[in-house]
């Protein structure tokens, strides 16, 4: 194991090197969705309670767009990192064919507050929040699911499709609805060229979402929508319901009767305060917060039962974290010192 002595000598070394830029691309060649899921799974258990993380800043810089801060640091010698991400949101960048979420990621040695690295943490965000939601599906769908439904063709939507391939190889189908057909369409497509999903048929549904979600066995959502998309009385037994894009009280991507319905588990506390479906739920008395059914530490830990039977309807909610942003990040920087790059 590594001492603190010898991060000190590591630190020393390593004194006068300028800190590295780690692009897109590089990124894309350091980290999996695989390798990153199983990277949370064994170090959030173990990593997460020496990590600390205030709540994050979060600052209107116009009247439609915001700036984030997400801070972190950990002291314990095998995280010996300091990081902060810095977020910008603009959702009418879609009209522009830009990301509405922006994002750069800073890491710091904690040991001497040198500089390490500058991460793309536009494409860290989209990798750790796919990975989540992935990992909680392990633990909360179906291990027999066939049907994904991937509601929202953005940008984050084909790591989600990716994240969640990896963990239910036995999914066939994916089909992907968006309000924009012509984008469900281009997605779809651009999935079947990959290589990897051999035996998956991928396909985008431009007809009545009522429709689509009630043959989900997996539903995904990454939108942004204040309208719900998803209800409560559409859910068929046993779905998972995987839900990412809200992050303040106006989104809402479900309805009332879907977080009645279901078994909810959130990544995160953040998620009771942040989340529009949540907090409209526990404002109507449809369900109380101790009825949150656990975390992803929990579930990750065995602390919390995961899906208690094949009929039983399972909702996660996440937010995403400073937490999980050090992680993912460690991970890639690690990487990049391994490879020599």
């Amino acid at each position: 194991m590594t001492t603190k002595e010898d991060q000190l000598n590591t630190a020393a070394s390593a004194a006068v090197t300028p800190p590295i830029f780690i692009s897109t691309s590089s990124l894309q060649s350091l980290i999996t969705h695989k390798s990153l899921i199983h990277h949370l799974q064994s170090t959030l258990p173990t990593l997460s309670p020496t990590i600390h993380s205030p709540i994050r800043h979060a600052h209107q810089t116009s009247p439609s767009s915001s700036l984030l801060l997400m801070p972190s640091w950990s002291l314990s010698p095998s995280l010996p990192y300091v990081g902060i991400k810095l977020v910008t949101y603009h959702p009418n960048n879609s009209t522009q064919n830009l990301p509405g979420v922006q994002a750069s990621y800073v890491l710091f040695n904690s040991l001497t507050g040198q500089p390490l690295a500058s991460i793309d943490a536009t494409e860290l965000t989209y990798y750790r929040t796919a990975c989540l939601s992935a990992l909680a599906s392990f633990y909360l769908s179906r291990e027999d699911s066939e049907t994904l439904l991937m509601i929202g063709a953005g940008s984050l939507a084909p790591h989600l499709i990716r994240a969640h391939l990896s963990v239910r190889p036995g999914v066939k189908t994916v089909v992907i609805w968006n309000r924009t057909e012509e984008k469900a369409r281009n997605l779809a497509e651009k999935m079947r060229n990959e290589s990897g999903f051999v035996g998956v048929r991928f396909q985008c549904n431009g007809c009545n979402l009522e429709e689509v979600v009630k043959e989900g066995d997996i539903i995904s959502c990454a939108t942004n929508s204040e309208i719900p998309l998803v209800k409560g009385v559409d859910l068929k037994a046993g779905t998972h319901l995987d839900l990412v894009g809200s992050f303040k009280h106006s989104m809402k991507e479900c309805d009332n009767d879907a977080i009645r319905r279901g078994r909810v588990f959130v990544d995160n506390e953040a998620a009771l305060t942040e989340a529009g479906e949540l907090v409209g739920a526990f404002e109507k008395g449809v369900i109380t917060k101790d009825e949150i059914a656990g975390d992803l530490v929990g579930l990750i830990k065995g602390e919390k039962p995961k899906r208690r039977s094949s009929e039983e309807i399972t909702v996660f909610k996440s937010v995403g974290s400073a937490v999980v942003d050090l992680l993912s990040a460690q991970l890639v920087y690690e990487n990049y010192i391994k490879s020599g790059q």
